[in-house]
């Protein structure tokens, strides 16, 4: 992992990257979600996570709503500059459907 230099993070055609979200205390994944350059400046600022909502088409500051903020401990990118790793300690569950993960059974 190395840290995130905002420009070396290689964005696709549509200005988002894929970032992955775990835990910096249990090491789970939490979720996969995508951000733009605009974002993760901002995660980077407030020390929370902010990504792009592709469904909606604006920022998502996470927790937002649920209160289920997500404390941004690092950024880091792969080796290729096209994945975001984030390590986060969670207010709450990852999941819109209350799970502690995005990949976890109801």
């Amino acid at each position: 992992m190395r840290n995130l230099e905002i420009g070396e993070v290689k964005f696709d055609e549509r200005g988002l990257v894929p970032v992955i979200t775990q835990d910096a205390h249990t090491k789970d994944v939490l979720m996969l979600a995508y951000a733009n350059r605009e974002t993760l400046l901002e995660s980077l600022q407030i020390k929370k996570m902010v990504y792009f909502s592709r469904y909606r088409n604006q920022r998502w500051l996470k927790g937002e709503s649920s209160g289920n903020y997500q404390e941004l401990v690092s950024l880091s990118l792969d080796c290729d500059g096209d994945t975001v790793l984030a390590l986060v300690h969670t207010a709450g569950p990852a999941c819109h459907n209350g799970t502690s993960t995005c990949f976890e059974e109801d």
